[in-house]
């Protein structure tokens, strides 16, 4: 959908907004096709314009990308010689080439843009600081945070959950390619259920893996709910922005 289209629209949308600053949490499987690896264009593209569209209804949206299109930290060091912090680090670096990429995508839609990562790459990105990032935001870009927390150990969805909190957010949507969190894999099982609506003790007590226990517990003590739903689904991230009912949202009370 082209910029101005995308710009006109918006006007009609703006009042009816719930959230003026948002966290948007991307898993790295996201850029890529089921099952794929590294970037697939048309993949970037579809997440870019929908990014673009939301930005433009009002709220101040932040991101936080995976890198798991190109490597988990965990996963690979198990399967090889290199050790966990070495492999979380390279990790962080794949989440920088995510990052980069949405942001000239972002751009070419005609979306101020800007990349803040919590390791140094000078050269193609600034550091996290998180006034000049709030000003980022209050300046109308969208900002994409990579590398992680910047440290071994953690999941970019400890990452979101943390910049989240630090950047006062009223919602993290965690975006995925399913519908919510459901009773069963619903890819094994046909009969698993959408559940729309679930505590953060809920999710800690069943073990659900929404998120990790660390980022269920950071939005936790600092009041910030959870929207876990399908990114590709046409509509989807304005309606939750717009406070319906979409996917399965995780707060203080189900």
């Amino acid at each position: 959908m082209p910029f101005l289209l995308i710009k006109w629209k918006a006007k009609k949308d703006m009042e009816t907004i719930q959230y003026k600053r948002v966290l948007l949490k991307l898993s790295g499987e996201s850029f890529c096709k089921l099952g794929g690896f590294g970037i697939d264009g048309e993949s970037l593209e579809s997440i870019a314009e929908r990014i673009a569209r939301i930005s433009q209804l009002g709220p101040q949206v932040a991101i936080v990308v995976g890198g798991g299109n190109f490597l988990r930290g965990a996963a690979f060091s198990e399967k090889s010689h290199i050790p966990r912090t070495t492999a979380d680090y390279m990790g962080m670096l794949a989440t920088v080439i995510n990052s980069c990429a949405l942001q000239e995508t972002l751009e070419k839609l005609g979306q101020p843009t800007r990349v803040c990562s919590a390791i140094e790459v000078s050269a193609i990105c600034e550091p996290f600081v998180r006034r000049r990032t709030i000003r980022h935001l209050e300046k109308g870009r969208v900002v994409i945070l990579a590398g992680g927390t910047g440290n071994p150990f953690f999941s970019t969805d400890t990452c979101a959950a943390l910049r989240a909190s630090e950047l006062n957010a009223e919602i993290m949507i965690k975006a995925t390619k399913v519908d919510g969190v459901y009773t069963d894999d619903p890819v094994k099982n046909p009969q698993a259920r959408l559940i729309k609506s679930l505590t953060y003790q809920q999710v800690l007590e069943q073990n659900l893996r929404v998120m990790d226990p660390a980022a269920v517990s950071l939005c936790r003590e600092n009041h910030i709910p959870v929207m876990v739903l399908n990114i590709f689904k046409k509509g989807g991230l304005t309606r939750a922005l717009k406070g319906e009912n979409v996917g399965t949202l995780i707060s203080d009370v189900s």
